[in-house]
This record gives C-alpha cells, structure tokens and sequence, in this order.
C-alpha cells in the first residue's frame, strides 16, 4: 500500500526516484522505496519501561544484531525502519536543548488538545465519531502544559487569570518508538519479530502492540485497501539537482503535476518556501562528532540531528468496510426508486466510484468515464482538475481523491491554475502506509476481523503538511464550493454531493474510517541513529 502499482513482469516500469550518495547512505531507505519489494512485516510499537528519566540508547545495539535499520542505497532481501515519539526522545537521555529544538506539534504530540480538534478527533471534551469506541489504544502520552492560569495585558502589564486548563489524555498503551520489519512471507516476518521482541527484552523495551504490514498485490502486482481500491498512486515526486536523480541515472527534473522539493520530505533540503527545511539540532561535543552528525550550517555550536530526517505522523485506521458496501449498496437502491427514469447507471459501484475518486483499477473518474491508463499501462497520475472537470461532473468536488490532492482543481480562473497547482503541492505528504488485517470476502459480511490501515506518512512541516491536509482539505465542510459535507471516505457521517447533468444527487454516508491510535514520530537519519544510540 502507498506505492505506486507495481507493472506486470516483463513490462516497462516508469522510472523511479532515488537519492545521490552521500545522502542515500545516511537516509532511511523507508523514505524512498517503502520496501515495495517486501510484500508484507510486523509494525512493533515499543514502551522504555526502565525505571528514571533515563535508560539510554543502549538497547539500539541490540536492535542493530538482530534488525539492522536499513538505509537507501539498495534493495535489500528484508528491511527494518526505526521511528521515535517525543517522549521516548526524553525517556533515554537526548539533551534538553535537543529536544527543545523540534518543531512544536512533535514536541506536543498528536494528543494535544488543539491538535486533535483540527484532525477531527475530539471537541468539547468528546471524542467524535471517527475515534473508535472508548477512545485512542495507544499514543506517545505526551504530557500537556496543564493550567494556563494567567496572562499579561501588554498595556497595564496587569495578569488575569485565562481560565483554561489544557486538557490531559491519557490512553491505555503508551508508545515511545516504532519499529518497522519488512519481509518475504509472514512466516519469515512472524519470526523476526519474535527474534527482534525477545532481544529487546533485557533492556526493559517492551513491545506493548503490533500490527501485521501487508501489501497483498493482485496478480498485476496493484496493491488495494480494503475497500477494494487501487492505492498509493498519487505520490509526491521529490526534486533537488545536489540529492535526487532518477533510476534512470537521469537528473531528477521538477515533474510539473507532482513534483515537490525534498526539503518537504527530508530536513536540511530546500523546501517549498525556498529555505532548508528546519530539523532539530544537538550540542557539538565529542559525541555527536563520533555519530557523524554535519555542523548545522545556521546555529554555531551544534550540530546538525535533523539531515536526511523526517517527522513521521503515523494513525492506526480501522476500516469498516461492511457498512461501506452496505450504504452504497442503501443509497443506489434509494436512488433508482426514486428516480427510475434517469437512474439506470446508478450501481453500488458506481456510487462508490464516486467516493473515492477512481475505480477500483485505480483510474480517475471524468466526464467521459475513466482516464485510460498511461504507457506503463498504470492508472495515469499526470492531469489536472481545471481544464478537464472543473465543476466535478465526472470526478465529483468533494471525493476522497480531489480533497487528498486538489492540484488545480480550486483554481477560480484559468489565469490561477498554476498558482493553485503550486499552492496545493506545498501541502504534499509522502504516504508510506500500509493495511493489516485479513482480506474480507466477497460480498463483504462481519466476520469479526479487526482491519484497517496503518496510516505513515512523512513530512517536514507537521502544520503545514499533514494537518492542513487533514483540516483544510479533507474535513473543511466548505470544501470546493461544498456546504456542510466532509470527506465522504475518511470523514463522519454525513451527505455527499454527486454533480450530474442536469442532476445533483445528494448521498448519505457513514463513518467508515476510525482512528484507533496514533501520533508524531522522528524518522532519523543513519548518523542521527547512532547518536541516539550513544546516549
């Protein structure tokens, strides 16, 4: 999940992005590839259960024996990747200052009061409908600032008491890092995580919840969520002429539909706003010098943690996908009933077409019908909303597909397409998710089988990345023109709008995605790790 689909054996495959050396040596090699090759995992969520503040890195050599983190210069026969929250940083020791210099929603954590407002989880106090049952499992517990009992009147210099106390959550698994093993068959991974779960234990790392990383492609090599649709088409494609270059050996040139600076994705890069994407940094002593870690080129005196980095926003997505199928299946009854002489075309599948986006081959939807595949014979990725629909008739406003990736769909004029198509690539995140859970029958019927996604995606800008993404595209109830309606895919129960000539149909949807858990990782880079690991 979260690659592009991988084409038939003996045809062509487009090219792909790669990184320049050094900087393919120092980065997690999960940025690049995602492991496309390795077909399934275990994701392993650890708690430092040591006694104090501190118990130090130690526990990353024995890590390193049995699952060594794999970086990006090649394809390697199993992968591992290694994540840290905020406050498994803390718990083993990284300096104050260090810590002080993430940005601020890593230092707060996806827990954060306002933070969970803005991704639609929680408000007054309640979790929402898109939360599972009784709350989040899991999270960093990240500890909030509590009472903000005064402010200071610019004027009068009087304090006043604010009368918020910032709200403390707590969830039953706490969750200081994140491993991710890659592997071959689930017989080969079930083992290594026993191997990986067994050599942590000495050290008080204890592995509090795992979950199953599946791709499953069909027999064209086209991964699917389980709702049964094409995934991980959309990617970002990262530029920069001193780090990328296609696996072509070709210079990484902007792609004009999907092209994005690597300071969006990798710290110490060029980001959208024309300035090096800002990481954390570490006191420049002997041994964040014997790590390898660069001197930051802006803060004298310290060294550089963040290069070749990443945050990395990871949310466990439970699927329903009974009461998906059930509720298009509902609403293409109600429709024809109500209209049998324009509603012959309305199907279960047309209307969850309409859902997402695509077919479940992965193919836009437009005015005409499908776009038809490109010369790799994969769903084409290459287009824009404005010029081909840009009242949504084919692929409608509110879809999952269009409020993922506007691209220039929002566009008022075509004077702005560039503009908006610029603007909405500054909001790009690179999706490294994958499903778990067992593949439901079809028809789909309960079989009591917890699935879902496990949600990774990686940025360097938190705020203007992913959240934006979350607030201001998927859950705005004013999307495109839209009134009261939200992502019909991922967002709460309510109404979708389907434009058609000269009808518009009005559908009613459910909640069929719940977050079950989640927060604000650190991807580091290689050097970055071995520093973690001399604490």
């Amino acid at each position: 999940m979260d690659q592009r689909p991988v084409s038939e054996p003996g045809r062509a495959k487009p090219p792909s992005w790669r990184l320049k050396a050094p900087h393919d040596a120092t980065t997690q090699g999960l940025v690049v590839s995602g492991f496309a090759s390795l077909p399934t995992g275990r994701a392993l969520f650890l708690e430092f259960t040591w006694k104090g503040k501190s118990g130090g890195g130690a526990w990353l050599e024995a890590l390193r024996m049995v699952a060594p983190v794999t970086n990006a210069d090649g394809r390697e026969a199993r992968a591992t990747g290694i994540a840290f929250a905020h406050t498994g940083l803390e718990k083993m020791g990284l300096p104050r200052a260090a810590l002080d210099s993430f940005a601020a929603p890593f230092r707060e954590g996806m827990f954060q009061e306002d933070r969970l407002r803005r991704l639609g989880d929680r408000r007054n106090g309640e979790w929402l409908g898109t939360v599972i049952e009784g709350g989040p499992k899991w999270s960093a517990n990240t500890k909030q600032r509590g009472a903000l009992e005064s402010v200071e009147d610019d004027q009068s210099r009087a304090k006043t008491s604010t009368g918020h106390r910032e709200e403390q959550i707590a969830t039953p698994i706490t969750v200081h890092a994140l491993v991710l093993l890659y592997d071959t068959d689930e017989a080969s991974a079930e083992t290594w995580a026993e191997q990986v779960e067994k050599a942590l234990k000495p050290h008080d790392v204890k592995v509090v919840h795992r979950l199953p990383l599946d791709l499953r492609p069909d027999e064209k090599g086209t991964a699917r969520e389980h709702f049964g649709f094409a995934d991980g088409i959309s990617q970002p494609i990262p530029f920069d002429d001193d780090a990328v270059v296609l696996s072509t050996g070709a210079p990484a040139v902007r792609d004009y539909w999907n092209g994005v600076p690597l300071g969006e994705i990798l710290f110490g890069h060029t980001n959208g706003h024309h300035e090096d994407a800002p990481g954390p940094v570490v006191r420049d002593d002997d041994k964040s010098r014997a790590a390898g870690l660069p001197p930051h080129p802006l803060a004298e005196g310290y060294l550089d943690l963040g290069l070749d980095g990443s945050y990395m926003v990871v949310r466990e997505l439970k699927q329903d996908v009974v009461a998906f199928w059930q509720s298009m299946r509902d609403n293409a009854t109600r429709i024809r009933q109500r209209d049998p002489e324009h509603s012959g075309h309305v199907t279960t599948t047309w209307l969850a077409e309409r859902t997402v986006g695509r077919n479940t081959k992965g193919d836009l939807l437009c005015p005409a019908g499908y776009l038809p595949p490109n010369a790799y014979d994969q769903p084409e990725n290459d287009f824009g909303f404005h010029d081909r629909d840009v009242h949504g008739v084919g692929c409608p406003a509110g879809s999952h597909v269009r409020r993922s990736n506007p691209r220039d769909g929002l566009a008022p004029t075509p004077g702005e397409k560039q503009t908006l198509l610029d603007a909405a690539n500054n909001h790009r995140i690179l999706r490294r998710g994958r499903k778990y859970g067992s593949t439901i029958s079809v028809p789909p019927k309960e079989d009591g089988v917890d699935r879902g996604l496990l949600f990774i995606c990686l940025n360097t800008d938190i705020a203007r990345q992913f959240e934006f993404v979350q607030q201001t595209w998927l859950l705005n109830p004013n999307f495109a023109t839209l009134f009261d309606e939200t992502d019909p895919l991922v967002g709460p129960k309510g109404t979708m709008t389907i434009r058609e000539e000269p009808l518009r149909r009005i559908v009613d949807v459910e909640t069929f995605v719940q977050m079950a858990g989640g927060d604000y990782f650190f991807l580091p880079s290689m050097p970055a790790l071995r520093y973690l690991a001399s604490l």
